[in-house]
């Protein structure tokens, strides 16, 4: 049965689509991040999604992982911060910290700024949610199984219903997409692709 979306009460994140995350020539481009996400067509299937959104009247919320320079403030108490702090990522105001191209912030989008892998940690974008009167998330972005995964459950715990784009998110490798998507998510999300996301919005 295919999905119905009410875009009028509906918001799509775009998760932590930055260079640094996922293109080639990011600081963690050695993980195997941009070739993940170039296997997923993820930046390609978030803008048609993203557009297809706009057109239904869906809002758009980019979130975006952000640290100042040297990262003062970024609590090291986990391996992920700490290896954002030693690759010198996500810097404020660098290529590196830049939503990658034909993802960036488009006039009536919304954009949330994070220093957590949750999107909904010690930000506004609850705030947001709530004024808009959304009452489902759909989240896209990277990485699946850790910022995607957080937020959902996240979504999940504070009352949205959750939708979780399967070939709109990737992280390193198919073994750990599937974790995130088959695992970890099973029973929080429902996991849609992002052709039966468009088709739902009205193309």
């Amino acid at each position: 049965m295919a999905i119905e979306i009410n875009a009028k009460t509906t918001a799509l994140l775009i998760q932590d689509l930055q260079n640094d995350v996922i293109s080639e020539g990011g600081a963690f481009a050695d993980s195997g991040s941009p070739a993940h996400a170039k296997s997923q067509n993820v930046v390609a299937n978030v803008i048609a999604l993203a557009a297809a959104g706009r057109r239904a009247g869906m809002a758009i919320i980019h979130v975006h992982y952000i640290v100042e320079p040297g990262a003062p403030g970024l609590k090291l108490n986990a391996p992920l911060f700490q290896g954002v702090k030693e690759a010198n990522a996500i810097v404020r105001g660098t290529w590196g910290a830049a939503p990658v191209d034909g993802l960036e912030v488009q006039e009536g989008d919304f954009l949330v700024e994070k220093m957590r892998m949750n999107g909904f940690h010690d930000t506004h974008l609850e705030t947001i949610l709530k004024g808009l009167g959304a009452d489902t998330i759909i989240v896209s972005g990277a990485w699946t199984n850790f910022s995607v995964e957080h937020s959902a459950r996240h979504g999940a715990d504070a009352g949205y219903r959750v939708v979780v784009v399967t070939d709109g998110t990737s992280t390193i490798n198919d073994e750990w997409q599937n974790a995130g998507l088959n695992y970890a998510l099973e029973n929080i999300a429902e996991r849609v692709p992002s052709a039966e996301l468009v088709a739902a919005l009205g193309g």
